[in-house]
């Protein structure tokens, strides 16, 4: 991964790095480092993790850990991100090459998204599941935003919708809840219990369908 990708895996990576990577060696180190920590939360959860575990598994030195990371939180606040950005250009991209003709459809989209990501994201579900204190700094507000957002942008660039406060918190309340539900789905199935996904879909649209037509 070349240092434009590790930036765009990391919006505004500087600000969680100790040293933002400036040359192609260090961003493929980077990446070999949060690879890493991702198949160790995958296996033992994030709990577990230590810095002293990454640097193992990358066939690094610690001191390279802690060049880019001050801690094993920074670690998987890193990683939290870099799986909202990759669900982010996940959903542009199906957006773009899709063709959409009802508003439902983006829903569907981003669903779909967020589902895949679930399923196939190393450390995604491990950390969308903590209920600690590494989760709670880990899942910040910058890494739960984007999936509201990416509905609101596609909403209103795609089908017109005014942008306004009560559109922009019907959609924010429809996507918390949207997402609980797919996160449940998750719970104890890897795969994804499809109930409660097929009901995240019906939730969503229903909501919006509601709210969205009284905003008009």
């Amino acid at each position: 991964m070349l240092v434009t990708e590790v930036n765009e895996a990391l919006p505004g990576g500087s600000s969680l790095l100790r040293n933002e990577p400036v040359q192609a060696r260090s961003s493929a180190r980077l990446t070999g480092l949060l690879d890493a920590a991702a198949s160790i939360i995958d296996e033992i959860g994030f709990e577990r993790l230590t810095t002293a575990m990454v640097a193992e598994r990358a066939g690094a030195s610690i001191g390279t850990v802690y060049r880019y990371f001050p801690d094993r939180i920074a670690v998987v606040e890193a990683l939290a991100v870099r799986g909202a950005q990759r669900f982010v250009d996940r959903v542009s991209v199906d957006v773009s090459e899709r063709d959409i003709t009802r508003w439902a459809d983006s829903i569907d989209i981003v669903i779909d998204a967020l589902v895949e990501m679930y399923r196939t994201e190393p450390g995604f579900r491990a950390i969308r599941f903590g209920d600690s204190e590494t989760a709670d700094k880990a899942l910040t507000a910058d890494t739960r935003r984007p999936l509201a957002e990416q509905l609101t942008t596609c909403l209103v660039d795609r089908f017109g919708i005014e942008r306004t406060a009560d559109v922009e918190f019907a959609i924010e309340v429809a996507t918390e809840t949207g997402s609980a539900l797919v996160a449940r789905a998750f719970f104890s199935d890897p795969a994804g219990d499809a109930r409660f996904i097929d009901q995240s879909r019906a939730l969503v649209s229903g909501y919006l369908d509601t709210a969205l037509n009284h905003a008009r």
